[in-house]
């Protein structure tokens, strides 16, 4: 039992030590800034990731948006990223039985898809006037990347206009189990972010702005 306990100890520590020393993003929570260090790892070693570093300077409000094809996404856009980011999720994914505290303190927005949208959007608007990274992904649901995009969610041209900034959209690809939630965790791949120009939202119509950000998002741009 007392080379368990030590076992088990130096194991959580040895957890705690490395996650910390590979963090770069600053979370304002030391766990949670452990837990950033060790999705990176998992994401370099584990999927392969290559990617483009997301273009944030440092206190200046970003609102990112990327596809959607697995459970997996979230990961490989912490990865990518060297400052904390607000993640709108569907209330019932934040509401998940073990991961609510998680979600808290990493600062996720909830999203009640039955419509009554205010006071997340409130809360996204707020936080890039305080000079945040807000980032969702409009399609609103899990998709595949050899199938059309879903119709995206108007509400992001209305948050990017209001907040007066553009969008800057993120392309995910190259992971296994697309389609699902789960299996793109526990299946090794060698995943893909790409970074693609800005979307200035001044003096286009909301229609217009779905349609340029749907190429973006769907591959037909910036490959």
């Amino acid at each position: 039992m007392i080379l368990f306990a030590v076992t088990l100890i130096t194991f959580f520590i040895a957890f705690i030590f490395i996650g910390h020393k590979n963090s770069v993003a600053d979370w304002g929570n030391f766990f949670i800034n452990v837990i950033d260090g060790w999705i990176r790892i998992y994401c370099r070693y584990f999927h392969r990731f290559v990617y483009q570093p997301i273009p944030i300077s440092d206190n200046s409000p970003t609102l990112l948006a990327a596809n959607h094809l697995t459970g997996l996404d979230p990961f490989l856009v912490v990865a990518a990223c060297c400052h904390p980011i607000r993640f709108m999720i569907a209330k019932e994914e934040y509401e998940r039985f073990g991961l609510q505290w998680l979600f808290r303190a990493a600062g996720c927005i909830p999203v009640e898809r039955s419509g009554r949208v205010e006071i997340a959007f409130n809360t996204a608007l707020k936080a890039l006037h305080n000079g945040e990274v807000v980032f969702l992904f409009p399609e609103g649901g899990i998709n595949r990347s050899n199938q059309p995009l879903r119709k995206l969610k108007a509400g992001i041209i209305k948050l990017a206009k209001l907040a007066k900034l553009p969008i800057t959209p993120l392309r995910v690809d190259g992971m296994r189990g697309q389609g699902h939630t789960l299996p793109a965790f526990i299946l090794p791949s060698q995943s893909r972010l790409i970074v693609l120009p800005e979307l200035e939202c001044g003096n286009k119509t909301d229609k217009e702005l779905l349609a340029q950000l749907a190429l973006s998002l769907s591959g037909d741009k910036g490959r």
